[in-house]
């Protein structure tokens, strides 16, 4: 039986909300700490984080996508001021489009020797339609949410490989 929710995409399927890339529709305002200030915030915002210096900085390291293209550069880092860890990358795509898109640190894998970032859910090209949160400066419960099932999403359904049953 079905309710009338899809089963299958109809579109871009990373954007659809179906399957990996589903979402629940969240409050749109940020998520605040106890001072009441915007949780996640970039780290231009948060002065006072700084990466540990035996840490690789991924500032400035290449973003490769999940088919081996570079997708654009890490710009900065977005902190959870509450929990004090990195929350997202905010990379600016190539192409000198001035668009950023803002990268889950948990769907990132940092690689220092090799000044690279890479992100295994979604191909170079994909970047480009990453929902993005509508302020430079603070990120909404509902952005939050759309922006990881995006790459969720793309587990599932960036290359027609994933889509296939593995027998």
């Amino acid at each position: 039986m079905n309710d009338g929710a899809p089963i299958e995409p109809t579109g871009n399927p990373l954007l659809d909300g179906v399957g990996p890339g589903s979402y629940a529709q969240r409050p749109t305002y940020p998520d605040l700490t106890l001072e009441g200030l915007p949780r996640i915030v970039p780290m231009r915002v948060a002065g006072e984080f700084s990466v540990c210096r035996q840490d690789a900085d991924p500032r400035g390291m290449t973003v490769i996508g999940c088919d081996g293209a570079a997708a654009g550069t890490v710009t900065d880092i977005w902190v959870d001021r509450s929990e004090s860890l990195i929350r997202y990358l905010q990379v600016g795509l190539g192409g000198g489009s001035g668009t950023s898109v803002l990268v889950p640190m948990t769907m990132a894998v940092v690689s220092g020797g090799k000044r690279t970032v890479s992100v295994r859910a979604i191909t170079a090209a994909q970047f480009a339609d990453v929902p993005g949160p509508a302020s430079p400066d603070q990120i909404t419960l509902d952005e939050e949410e759309r922006v990881v099932a995006y790459y969720g999403g793309g587990h599932l359904y960036a290359t027609r490989d994933r889509q296939e049953p593995w027998l």
